[in-house]
């Protein structure tokens, strides 16, 4: 849902269609607005809120600026404070941190996909049965997950480095389906998955997109005082 409500704040005036109402995210719904507002309290004044676009509508227009798994770090280097809030994501936030030296606060948020789902004893499995794979993970894995990893990013991030790499066997950690683009791109290599699966995603099927369609049903639309708000935290990580 968060990606059709992204959609509606960014395209106000276009008709955005979501074919299945219940096709949610768990990451998304583990942080609120007012939960943030009160963390946002609590934190020192210099801090800054930066939210993955994995969030609600509502959360977004409480942000700073939001970011995406493949500029996420970069978002946080161009902010001027030292303090960040990052939501709702813990492991996108450690490895941001990892990767910028500030201070991130965390906020208890995951994605079961990629934590527990893409677990090391999973990626040790594929790697004994595959020694000369490289491991690919996305950065919402744990920090123990990301350590065994030839490569961390982002899945655009992740084509690219199949693509441009010598390498002919991959590990990949992230949700299964996106082995499929992996294929296409690249016929002639290998890739395994963890065998992760998001369910909401798969609640998406060519029926219900025919259905909405069809109808014009399920109709996402985002509140004009949160899109307003939401747009411009959207609009300045275009920016950065």
């Amino acid at each position: 849902r968060f990606m059709a409500e992204t959609a509606s704040i960014l395209n106000p005036h276009k008709t955005v269609l979501l074919p299945e109402p219940s096709a949610g995210c768990a990451l998304a719904e583990m942080a609120t607005a007012e939960q943030v507002r009160r963390k946002r309290e609590e934190a020192p004044s210099d801090t800054a809120v930066v939210c993955y676009v994995n969030s609600t509508a509502q959360v977004k227009a409480e942000a700073d600026v939001c970011c995406t798994s493949a500029n996420a770090v970069e978002v946080v280097e161009a902010l001027p404070q030292r303090h960040i809030l990052f939501v709702p994501d813990r492991n996108l936030g450690s490895y941001v941190a990892e990767k910028t030296g500030k201070d991130i606060i965390p906020w208890d948020g995951y994605c079961y996909v990629h934590d527990p789902n893409v677990s090391t004893s999973a990626v040790g499995e594929l790697k004994r049965l595959h020694p000369h794979a490289d491991v690919m993970v996305h950065p919402e894995c744990n920090a123990a997950v990301r350590r065994h990893a030839d490569f961390v990013g982002s899945t655009s991030q992740m084509l690219r480095y199949a693509a441009e790499s010598d390498n002919q066997e991959f590990i990949v950690g992230t949700e299964e389906g996106f082995v499929h683009p992996l294929h296409e791109r690249n016929p002639r290599k290998q890739f395994y998955s963890t065998g992760s699966v998001c369910s909401s995603m798969r609640l998406i099927t060519l029926g219900s997109i025919r259905h909405a369609l069809d109808r014009m049903t399920n109709v996402v639309e985002v509140p004009e005082d949160i899109r307003e708000r939401a747009t411009g935290a959207l609009e300045r990580m275009l920016s950065l």
